[in-house]
């Protein structure tokens, strides 16, 4: 009885020694070294509850094994002798069993053998029908396919002229790829002076272009003028003509 006593007060003893010390380690955390209530306080409970249970298992199991080993070891009590029993009665002897009869098993009778079949006749071969003879495929009568139309060239026209440009002056057709200081003044002399009467011709007045152009023949359309006065006269700009107002061509 004496020994559990000591070791519920050892207990207690090291439950109050691990929150004192779990107080100290929390108001010097929060004071000293200005941590915050809360991780102070987490801290405190984690370092109390360890600290219980270290102290718990070095002093109070050292102190429950030493009472336990100075208490007097106990006599153990007489077992008390069982009366001796009665001698069982001399079981009866079994009787012997009859023999069983063996029965006679009758002897199975030997089968009949089975009587051969009467050989069949062979049947006549059937005789082989003649292969029908296939019929010439049709030929296909080649059909003509008719000409494709030719598209016959539009008439050259000569374009539209001006007797002479707008006002403000006439466009500056040099900046138009393939027209030079010499090919502007023909075109002058054609009536030929903005880029949007360029831009207006149709593939007659190309044709016709090509054709009177005078030691300039085809540079219309192989230097494309149409889609670069088209291009010119709203405003826009070419490669080529970016060059001309850097004054890199002429």
């Amino acid at each position: 009885m004496s020994a559990q006593n000591d070791s519920t007060s050892c207990h207690t003893n090291c439950l109050i020694a691990g929150v004192v010390l779990g107080i100290l380690l929390f108001l010097i955390l929060k004071f000293a070294a200005g941590w915050g209530l809360l991780m102070a306080l987490i801290l405190g409970l984690v370092v109390a509850v360890l600290l219980t249970i270290v102290l718990r298992m070095v002093l109070c199991v050292e102190s429950g094994a030493g009472a336990s080993a100075s208490a007097p070891a106990s006599s153990p009590a007489p077992t008390p002798t069982a009366p001796p029993a009665p001698a069982p009665a001399a079981a009866p002897e079994p009787e012997a069993a009859p023999e069983p009869v063996a029965e006679s098993v009758p002897e199975p009778e030997p089968e009949a053998a089975p009587a051969p079949e009467a050989a069949s006749e062979p049947e006549p071969a059937a005789e082989p029908e003649p292969e029908a003879t296939p019929e010439p495929e049709e030929t296909p009568t080649p059909v003509a396919s008719a000409p494709e139309p030719i598209e016959e060239e539009a008439p050259a026209a000569q374009p539209a002229a001006m007797e002479a440009a707008r006002e403000g002056g006439p466009d500056d057709l040099k900046k138009i790829k393939g027209v030079g200081p010499k090919l502007e003044r023909l075109l002058h002399s054609l009536g030929i002076y903005h880029f949007d009467q360029i831009a207006a011709w149709g593939p007659a007045e190309v044709a016709w272009m090509d054709d009177n152009l005078q030691g300039f023949r085809g540079r219309v359309t192989r230097d494309d003028w149409v889609a670069q006065a088209g291009l010119l006269a709203a405003g826009g700009e070419t490669d080529f003509s970016r060059k001309v107002d850097d004054g890199d061509v002429y």
